[in-house]
């Protein structure tokens, strides 16, 4: 039985028939199918507006306890981007020419990617997500967070859905360690960098590499 001190609501659930649903689940599959992450950025603006309401749908993700922990940091400012390209260089330097195992850079070799991130400063928009181990309370207590990784991960791909709705293109870019992000971002020790989200319109002239995603039958079972 529900604890009486937390008030609950009825659902304002609308069915639709079956066949509905089968339309629009076809009709968003084969808009996502579209989905490409890009490297090769447009610097033409983007809407704040776009933004705001992209975060607000990963605002309404699942999570654990409905702690909700994650913050966002909507970077807008050249100055910012610039020190955020900096400081991701160098730790992707680093990477490609020393940490990196040779299996690892095999795996990365069909994307073409190096430790250049030109798209840092070009974007119109990064947006930083940061996973919250707790939350600070007024008094200064501490409120433990449970499941975060897996609900952060939850809000990050419904922003990422969101931004493609909107017709946007994202890079999903995880330079290791991203402790900078949250030196240059001013964010609290119990915040810690999850992923930085790339986002705006592709360039032109902008290439993707040939993938293919697994079929169906290989990542789905029924019984």
């Amino acid at each position: 039985m529900a604890d009486q001190r937390y008030p609950f609501e009825t659902l304002p659930y609308k069915p639709i028939t079956p066949a509905e649903m089968e339309e629009r689940s076809a009709e968003f599959l084969a808009l996502m199918k579209k989905r490409r992450t890009v490297r090769d950025f447009s610097s033409q603006a983007v809407s704040q507006q776009i933004i705001e309401n992209a975060i607000a749908v990963a605002g309404t993700a699942p999570s654990g306890a409905n702690m909700q922990p994650w913050h966002f940091v909507a970077v807008q400012d050249s100055a910012i981007k610039s020190q955020i390209r900096q400081a991701a260089e160098e730790e992707e330097r680093e990477l490609y020419t020393q940490r990196a195992s040779p299996e690892w850079l095999e795996a990365l070799a069909p994307l073409g990617t190096d430790e250049h991130k030109p798209f840092l400063e070009t974007a119109p928009w990064l947006i930083a997500v940061f996973s919250q181990k707790y939350t600070v309370e007024a008094d200064g207590s501490k409120r433990k967070h449970y499941y975060t990784p897996e609900s952060v991960g939850i809000a990050t791909g419904m922003l990422i859905t969101a931004l493609h709705q909107a017709g946007l293109v994202t890079l999903t870019h995880t330079p290791s360690p991203m402790n900078f992000l949250r030196d240059i971002l001013k964010r609290p020790s119990h915040e810690k960098p999850f992923l930085l989200l790339v986002a705006g319109y592709p360039a032109y002239t902008a290439k993707v590499p040939v993938i293919d995603k697994k079929p169906l039958d290989s990542i789905l079972d029924i019984v």
